[in-house]
């Protein structure tokens, strides 16, 4: 079993979405985790925006990165450059990917324009994971 793990800044959206999508899509293939390297806490919009396409995230935790956890990984995916540059080194042996995912919780100026966002950057997530799972499956070995 392939073991993936997400990474942001505040482990409250993107990685939060990346991992539901990611135990959605991979239940019996892949072992998901998400964690932040300065974690807040799930925002209540990304688990609304989630519950929209079917995906219960409220039981998901917002975790502190560690070295254990990426040590734990056969794939690391950053979704932001803070998280990218702030992550501990990669071991070898660990494939690590980068996704620059706009912070949802950054882009708006109304309570629809966040709506909108919140599901835009949700979509571009749960595509993302389907296609990397896609590219494991097949062989690509890289996930690229």
């Amino acid at each position: 079993m392939r073991r993936i793990l997400f990474v942001c800044t505040g482990n409250s959206c993107r990685s939060q979405m990346a991992g539901g999508f990611g135990r959605a899509f991979g239940k019996g293939e892949f072992e998901v985790e998400s964690a932040g390297t300065s974690p807040i806490g799930i925002l209540p919009a990304t688990i609304r925006t989630m519950k929209e396409v079917g995906i219960d995230i409220s039981d998901q935790t917002s975790d502190k990165l560690t070295t254990e956890m990426i040590a734990w990984a056969d794939y690391v995916i950053t979704l932001c450059s803070q998280a990218r540059d702030n992550c501990p080194v990669i071991p070898p042996g660990v494939i690590h990917r980068h996704w620059d995912i706009e912070n949802p919780d950054r882009l708006y100026f109304s309570d629809e324009k966040r709506r909108r966002e919140f599901a835009r950057i949700r979509d571009q997530i749960g595509e993302k994971v389907k296609d990397l799972f896609e590219n494991i499956r097949c062989g690509s070995g890289n996930g690229s």
